[in-house]
């Protein structure tokens, strides 16, 4: 998808900018966050569990299958079967929402965990779809 920007380092949010003059040509979102074409799906969030990071119900996720989950990364992850998406906290094993109404998930040992992605990026809509 090719957007055009309007400035050269990005769009004022105050008073129009000076930089009018510096207009850049095409952007494209996927060269941005797509760096791994045939690894990428995109998710639509729900619910309010990832708030804290930014991420909020109907945002769309950019996730990425080929990066190595790290302590830390956000993640999509097929836990018994229920897809969820949670901050995987390697050092105590377990899942870890962003918000403080959510406990930890904690991972046992003979629980099936898949994880699906990590997550790169995600897309808030301003204007519902």
């Amino acid at each position: 998808m090719k957007l055009l920007s309007l400035y050269g380092h990005g769009v004022a949010c105050g008073f129009p900018s000076p930089a009018d003059d510096h207009k850049e040509a095409a952007l494209s979102l996927d060269q941005h966050l797509i760096t791994s074409p045939a690894a990428t799906f995109l998710a639509r969030s729900n619910g309010d569990s990832m708030q804290g990071l930014g991420i909020f119900d109907r945002d769309l996720l950019v996730v990425d299958r080929s990066l190595t989950p790290v302590h830390g990364d956000v993640v999509v992850v097929a836990l018994d079967g229920q897809l969820t998406c949670k901050v995987l906290d390697r050092h105590k094993g377990r899942l870890l929402s962003a918000n403080d109404k959510y406990e930890p998930i904690p991972i046992w040992e003979g629980q099936e965990l898949i994880v699906e992605g990590v997550v790169k990026a995600s897309v808030r809509y301003h204007r519902p779809c």
